[in-house]
């Protein structure tokens, strides 16, 4: 004679299939979602690191004014975008939606002039019509890898950021200086210390920002937020999405606390 189960039978039956959804969720999860190799979370960085160091009074009188702001970056491959799956995956393009997203409804525009392979001299002889002719409010200059890479002398790069940043500034434009990436083909050669300390040398005396970008990437490996391989693609050099993606998010968080400084009387206050 069959009929309906007995509530404690129904119970166990129950329990039993609870049980057996419980140890398939993690093999259903798998099938569904693909884990990132680091979270949001490793974007962070102490705000010392990410510190620019100075103000952006012309991107600050620009914001003031309701907008437009203009950013130019201009670079070598790692500002084209090198190692990124799309376009749209480069850091000026990162870079503009996460600004975008600290200022919202302000007209914004991140202009990306990274050309492969250039070095620093390359780069001087486009400023004219890559920088200037475009009449940005703001300039990020990635600059010094390839000297790195190809063994070229440092001192005569450092003259040439120096005199690049002179332009610029000449130009009435604020200027950023964005260093190396943190990344196993740069630590190999042997002076990329010395072209880090030169390039530092000539924000500080030039009075520009400088984006410590090797010190950043090199604070989430070393806190084990991120791996190597989770910011640098296969060729040991280029970032890949989510390296360009952390950079650009953090380099955003840099400028908004550079564009928020008071710039009346070099008083470094924030709101």
């Amino acid at each position: 004679m069959t009929g309906t189960p007995a509530p404690r039978t129904r119970g166990r039956r129950a329990a039993v299939l609870s049980a057996a959804l419980l140890s398939l969720a993690p093999f259903l999860a798998g099938l569904t979602a693909k884990p990132e190799p680091a979270g949001a979370a490793a974007c962070a960085v102490s705000v010392q690191t990410a510190d620019l160091a100075v103000p952006l009074p012309h991107g600050a009188r620009a914001l003031a004014a309701g907008g437009p702001l203009r950013i130019v970056a201009i670079g070598s491959s790692s500002t084209a975008g090198a190692g990124a799956s799309k376009a749209e995956h480069s850091y000026p393009a990162r870079l503009a939606e996460h600004l975008g997203a600290r200022y919202p409804g302000l007209a914004l525009t991140v202009l990306n002039k990274g050309a492969n392979g250039e070095t620093g001299p390359d780069m001087l002889k486009r400023f004219q019509r890559d920088v200037l002719d475009e009449a940005p409010d703001l300039v990020i200059w990635q600059v010094a890898a390839n000297t790195v890479l190809r063994g070229d002398d440092p001192d005569a790069a450092e003259q040439v950021i120096r005199s690049g940043v002179r332009m610029l500034k000449g130009a009435g434009l604020d200027v950023v200086l964005m260093d190396l990436q943190y990344a196993p083909a740069m630590l190999a050669k042997p002076r990329h210390e010395e072209m880090e300390a030169r390039i530092a040398r000539v924000a500080a005396e030039e009075g520009v920002g400088l984006f410590h970008r090797y010190a950043v990437m090199r604070q989430w490996v070393e806190t084990r937020q991120a791996a190597m391989h989770d910011l640098v693609g296969p060729d040991g050099i280029h970032q890949n999405d989510f390296g360009y993606d952390c950079v650009a998010r953090t380099l955003a968080a840099s400028l908004h606390d550079a564009l928020s400084l008071r710039t009346a009387g070099s008083v470094s206050a924030r709101p």
